[in-house]
């Protein structure tokens, strides 16, 4: 009886947990996904441009995704 319960849970967890990765795109959808205003940069040389100003102002490197900066506090 314990082995079958077992059983039953493992297989509804396993059916459940693949559910969810079976989803595909549809050719009609792609396009809507592939527009410049869904990636995650969507203008590349315009965000290196803004960060060079910031850092070139800043007299600091890095520091745009931690803490601390130039000035040596963290």
């Amino acid at each position: 009886m314990t082995t079958m319960i077992t059983t039953l849970c493992f297989s509804a967890i396993i059916t459940l947990a693949t559910g969810c990765s079976v989803q595909t795109v549809q050719p009609w959808e792609r396009d809507i996904l592939a527009q410049k205003k869904m990636q995650l940069n969507p203008a590349p040389l315009e965000t290196y441009l803004d960060e060079h100003i910031y850092y070139s102002k800043e007299a600091s490197s890095g520091g745009s995704g931690v803490g601390g900066g130039g000035c040596g506090c963290n």
